[in-house]
Order: C-alpha cells, then structure tokens, then sequence
C-alpha cells in the first residue's frame, strides 16, 4: 500500500507538471447567490470524448466539495473550451562563417534547435448567469499537455486543473 501511495503522487506530480491559472470576474456580482449550476447544452469542450467525461468528473467532484450542486434549473450555466498547441523552439545553436576586407564580405549562419516541443493545452471556464450579469466568472488555465499519456496520467492531470482553477473561486472567499 505504501508503494501504491508514492506511485500515485510520483505520478500526480510528473503529470500535472505547472498548471498556471489566470482568474478575471465581475467585480459587481454577489457570488453567494449561486448555488446551483450545469454545463451548457452545446458544450463543446475540443477535447477528445474520454477527456471531457475526465475533465467533467473532476469538476463536478470539485464543485460538490465547494457545496455546489449540478441542478436541470441552474443559477449559472459552464462553459468549457479548450485548446492545444506546440510551443516553438526557443534554444538555438548558432554556427557562423564570415569573411571581409576591402569592401567585400560575406557570411553564412546556421540555427539548429536544441530540445524537444512541448505540448501545452489552455482550457477556458466561463461561469455565465443569462438573467443577470452574463458572463461573471472567467478562469484561463495552462499546463503542459503529452498526447500520449496514459489514462491515469490524464485523470490526474485533469484533477489537477480543476483543483487549481477552483481554487479561487468565489473570489474573496465568500463560500
């Protein structure tokens, strides 16, 4: 059992690498008014099926904690989107050769990337109240992203997201 526990937070901790959260909200909006909430209808995450249903389950775990409740009659509507993509290249090797005198010159220079890409997915949550203030809560989050992670590895790492994006909310600690 003891080696089990390392191998899930070895695990969570390789998965999850940073996960970088920006929060922005409704300074006006009375959060302790929201109690209930569901996801909107045409909820399209651009995440694969597998991963949505993980991203979903984490969140509605989250939110429960939080003493929210999934409701047919919500105070607020989610909406979740998402997307991937490869970061350049940033470390370069430069290799040069040059010549001058009298007026003439001349050179050639050659970058070869050093490293791998690395994959980073921004997933958005907007929190939406369509009979008062609209849009009222909004988290951007970024972490690294392996296309080819094993299951556990993606549930963790899903768990991980949330958590850090639930984190502050209701802002100012109303709940």
């Amino acid at each position: 059992m003891k080696y089990a526990s390392l191998f899930l937070l070895a695990l969570l901790l390789v998965a999850c690498g940073a996960v970088r959260v920006d929060y922005d909200y409704e300074k006006s909006t009375n959060f302790d008014n929201y109690k209930t909430y569901n996801y909107y209808a045409e909820l399209n995450t651009g995440l694969g099926d597998l991963d949505t249903k993980r991203l979903l389950d984490a969140f509605d775990a989250e939110m429960q904690v939080k003493g929210f409740m999934l409701s047919d009659s919500p105070d607020f509507l989610v909406n979740i989107q998402s997307q991937a993509y490869q970061d350049t290249q940033r470390s370069n090797v430069g290799m040069g050769v040059g010549g001058g005198g009298r007026n003439v010159g001349g050179g050639i220079s050659i970058g070869i990337p050093v490293g791998k890409s690395t994959y980073n997915r921004q997933i958005t949550f907007h929190f939406v109240d369509d009979d008062k203030t609209g849009l009222f809560w909004e988290a951007v989050s970024e972490s690294n992203y392996n296309p080819k992670a094993k299951p556990e590895q993606r549930e963790a790492q899903m768990k991980a997201i949330v958590t850090k994006v639930l984190s502050k909310y209701p802002p100012g600690g109303n709940k």
